[in-house]
């Protein structure tokens, strides 16, 4: 299953919940990709979940936030094309609002 969380961990527990449904594809998009971030408060949480799910954050989210060169190792940028893989090669998606 494919995971895509939109909201900033600091606002939502959308990854918490994601995390919780043990294993799949998380995408991180718009204010979501905050989680990305290394030094923020779900570096743990993403690395220890690393083996379960693979991660990936959304090229054009991350440079409008200033953070494309501050990914936590594990997490695959990804660009729109590469969104669309994601969404045609997961039987279902999830969108955490």
């Amino acid at each position: 299953m494919l995971h895509i969380i939109n909201k900033s961990p600091y606002d939502r527990c959308a990854v918490d919940s994601a995390l919780a449904t043990g294993a799949g594809v998380i995408l991180l998009i718009e204010d979501g990709v905050y989680a990305a971030v290394k030094g923020g408060a779900e570096e743990k949480k993403i690395k220890g979940a690393l083996g379960r799910f693979k991660f990936y954050a959304l090229i054009a989210d991350l440079e409008a936030r200033g953070l494309g060169d501050r990914v936590i190792d594990g997490i695959t940028p990804v660009d729109y094309a590469g969104f669309v893989d994601l969404v045609a090669e997961n039987k279902t998606c999830q969108s955490w609002l």
